[in-house]
Order: C-alpha cells, then sequence, then structure tokens
C-alpha cells in the first residue's frame, strides 16, 4: 500500500470517527433498525442532488489560464471533517457537503474535471504554496495572516462560535476572558486555535486563571472530549457548531464569536481566480447558490458577491 493510499485511508477513518461520534451521542445505544440509532443520524446528511444541472458559462471559463483548459482539469485538496462543510456518507466513500456541492459546482461552470483528493486540513495550505495542488477547500476563514501568503476566491461567510453542555454556566460569549479557568477544546491549525493563543494574555491580565486550550485533528475526538467533560467549552465554525448541537441533545450553540468570509485557497498570485469567481458569481445568479446553501441549511451564511482575498472581516 502506497504512502498516499494510507494517508487517504487515515483521512477517511478520522472522518468516518466524526460522524461516529455525533452519531453516537445523540442516540446513546439506541437500536439502528427502529430509527433511533446511529444510522437515523447519519441519514439525515442531504443527498438531494443540486449540481448536476450546473451548464458550463462560456465567458467564465475564458478566463482560465490556457494551460488549465487544454489539460481540462483542477487539482483539489478537500479536508473532510464533519457536516456541513465535508464529511463521508455511510458507505465511507462518498463525500457530501457544501465545500463539495460548491467545488463540484464550479467545474461545472468552468468546464473542468475536478480531481479531488483528500488531505488534512493543516498540510492543504502549506501544499498549495508548493504548487501541490490548483486549489484547496476546507471551510478556509480569509484572515490578513493568511492572506500575506496565499490568494482566496470566497463563496460564503461564516465565522468562530462556542458550543458547551447544557449543564454549562456559560450562557453567551462575548468576550475570551469569560473562558478563563476552562478547558476550550477546538481544531488543531485553525483560525481558533490562533484566536485562542493570541488571547490568552486577557486571563494574567484579568488576574484570572487561564484558559486551557486542547486542539483535536480529528473532530469526533473534539466532541467525545467535551461531552465526556474533559473540555468544558467548544470553539469552532458557527455553521458546523449549529449543525452538530442539532444532532447531540445534551450540547446547545452558545454564540456566535466572530464573522469570518470563507474561500477556496489558492497559491499567492495564483491566475486561476478570476474564473473561479465568475464561476461563483454565476451561481449565485442562476440560483445554484442558493440551492447548494438550502440544502445544508447554511442560508444566512450567503455572501452578496464572490471576491478575490477580500480584507479580513473584524
Amino acid at each position: 500500500m502506497t504512502t498516499s493510499t494510507l494517508r487517504a485511508t487515515a483521512l477517511r477513518a478520522a472522518a468516518l470517527l466524526a460522524t461516529t461520534a455525533l452519531a453516537l451521542t445523540a442516540c446513546g445505544s439506541g437500536d439502528p433498525s427502529d430509527g433511533t440509532g446511529p444510522a437515523a443520524v447519519t441519514a439525515r446528511i442531504p443527498t438531494t442532488d443540486v449540481v448536476s444541472g450546473v451548464t458550463k458559462d462560456p465567458a467564465a471559463a475564458k478566463l482560465l489560464p490556457a494551460g488549465v483548459r487544454a489539460r481540462g482539469s483542477l487539482s483539489l485538496a478537500s479536508s473532510v471533517g464533519s457536516p456541513p462543510s465535508a464529511t463521508y456518507l455511510p458507505d465511507g466513500r462518498t463525500l457530501a457537503g457544501q465545500d463539495i456541492d460548491f467545488a463540484d459546482a464550479v467545474g461545472k461552470v468552468l468546464g473542468v474535471r475536478i480531481k479531488r483528493e483528500v488531505a488534512g486540513f493543516e498540510a492543504i495550505l502549506p501544499a498549495l504554496g508548493s504548487g501541490k495542488y490548483d486549489l484547496g477547500t476546507g471551510n478556509f476563514g480569509v484572515t490578513d495572516e493568511r492572506r500575506r501568503t496565499l490568494d482566496f476566491v470566497t463563496y460564503v461567510n461564516d465565522g468562530q462560535g462556542f458550543a458547551a453542555r447544557k449543564d454549562s454556566p456559560l450562557r453567551k460569549v462575548t468576550s475570551l476572558r469569560q473562558l478563563c479557568g476552562l478547558t476550550v477544546a477546538t481544531g488543531a491549525g485553525t483560525t481558533f486555535e490562533t484566536t485562542l493563543e493570541e488571547n490568552a494574555h486577557l486571563c494574567e491580565e484579568a488576574g484570572k486563571q487561564p484558559y486551557d486550550v486542547k486542539t483535536y485533528a480529528e473532530q469526533g475526538a473534539l466532541w467525545i472530549s467535551l461531552q465526556q467533560g474533559r473540555s468544558d467549552v467548544v470553539m469552532s465554525t458557527v455553521n458546523g457548531l449549529r449543525y452538530a448541537v442539532k444532532q447531540q441533545p445534551g450540547l446547545r450553540f452558545l454564540s456566535e464569536f466572530k464573522r469570518l468570509d470563507v474561500g477556496f485557497a489558492f497559491k499567492k498570485g495564483t491566475p486561476l481566480a478570476p474564473a473561479v469567481r465568475a464561476a461563483v458569481n454565476r451561481l449565485k445568479k442562476d440560483g445554484t447558490y442558493d440551492r447548494i446553501l438550502k440544502k445544508w441549511g447554511t442560508g444566512p451564511s450567503a455572501i452578496a458577491t464572490s471576491r478575490i482575498s477580500p480584507p479580513e472581516v473584524k
């Protein structure tokens, strides 16, 4: 078995762990056959086809570099974690999610095949810089720090938020000082980890015990840590948190903390950005954009127009 095959297998197992964790915590030990067990939860992942009817837009396709038009494909690295961004269906092979639908739809508008490879969230951005992939998806928030070395084409607006167990005294997090003395679980290599690290001084300045940040590469392990009391609060994407707490009766969404534009990621200076931006805006015009958001329950994340590397939302 090759190294790439082993890596893909490991990433698939991690993504399935996330989906399974949602199912198990939501349904306890219910019998899958009676509509209360894990199978009932994973079946809630929507499978409506909202992409196959998308047609090529010659004007957008003309913006592609000649070399891309000649080969007829784009190599895309996709981070697969949990819905609504990207996950595996119960067969363990088929990918589904908002990121998956948007990438496939953009490919159809541009008249090129999307050659998707699953990769770890932390590995994608450096790999783009090295030229290994043409573009990447992973619910990547557009930050000023990332814009220094990468380009982005926006397609939704998501952001940072918090969730906790229902017995938590936390109700709404408006300041990170409210987390002092608590254990915060979040994804490794994310904007959430960066935000927590950059603001760790707030607790010391307030004369309070610092918060303890626990990072996880797999979303399943993150949620299990919260359910089992090894962490007090989770910091993650607003859309991901809202989706997850609907599947887990013992948890609740606390609040949004900061909004961020989310975009396809590219190597800095990429000539692909104008074509992909035109494709996203075409999807908005023909209604596919709204159908994708409706499918995944993320309507509030709609943007007015796609932009190339806009300033970070402050």
